[in-house]
């Protein structure tokens, strides 16, 4: 097993590892912005990286730096969370990804239904790293009668939408992806909430209202292709300076 040390650390304040987390006995989810939860999980990932590897501890200035991080945010957001690592030490790597991995979530499985039996739906019902990060498909959604009884390549039949609250409710499910088009959306999403979802991921173009207590992230693709395009020099026109 490997241990990151920064030079100038203090190792003579070394004090054994067990019991030197402190966590939080309670948070509020509602008061722990979206980025500091999305930097969570990227911190997981990097975690899951290192103890791979064998490290056993790291300092957050070496963490940041492997990482391309910024290492007082890093302390920043674990204070949220609780009091972690050691004087001269560092963090315990396999405790800390531990410790965050349960704070998303990702210590038990969340299953997750898809409402939209297209292309973008079934690859995302066919995606394995799902399964491998904490998360089951329990049932893909359409309201074409000629997709409906279909499988995916991997098998998972697409379900009459009619189906959604009672799968949602028998399989306890709290989190939803539209996959369908701009115009159906917004009715979709209502069908959604009614059905008992807490939280949806939507694909389609359009912004959805929602009401208080219903989470929605909105992943709009041609947004994020356009902010690439700004950053990419254009052909040079015929008889423009260069």
């Amino acid at each position: 097993m490997k241990t990151v040390i920064e030079r100038g650390e203090d190792v003579s304040r070394r004090r054994p590892a067990a019991g030197t987390r402190r966590p939080h006995p309670a948070f509020d989810p509602r008061a722990v912005s979206e980025f500091t939860a999305t930097r969570l999980s990227v911190y997981v990932r990097c975690l899951a990286v290192l103890e791979a590897e064998g490290v056993r501890h790291v300092s957050s200035q070496h963490f940041a730096r492997r990482f391309d991080l910024n290492s007082a945010q890093i302390r920043k957001d674990l204070a949220t969370f609780g009091e972690f690592g050691v004087r001269g030490v560092g963090y315990e790597v396999s405790e800390l990804h531990k410790h965050l991995a349960s704070i998303l979530g990702l210590d038990r499985t969340r299953r997750v239904v898809i409402i939209g039996a297209g292309h973008l739906g079934q690859a995302l019902a066919d995606y394995g790293g799902f399964q491998s990060d904490g998360f089951a498909i329990a049932a893909l959604f359409d309201n074409d009668a000629g997709k409906i009884g279909a499988r995916t390549r991997t098998g998972i039949a697409v379900r009459d939408i009619a189906e959604l609250a009672a799968i949602v409710a028998r399989e306890g499910v709290a989190i939803g992806v539209i996959t369908v088009p701009a115009s159906a959306a917004a009715s979709v999403a209502r069908r959604c909430v009614a059905a008992g979802l807490k939280a949806l991921l939507n694909f389609a173009p359009v912004r959805l209202n929602l009401p208080p207590g219903v989470r929605v992230r909105n992943v709009d693709l041609k947004i994020h292709l356009e902010t690439l395009a700004f950053y990419i020099p254009s052909p040079a026109t015929k008889g423009a300076p260069a």
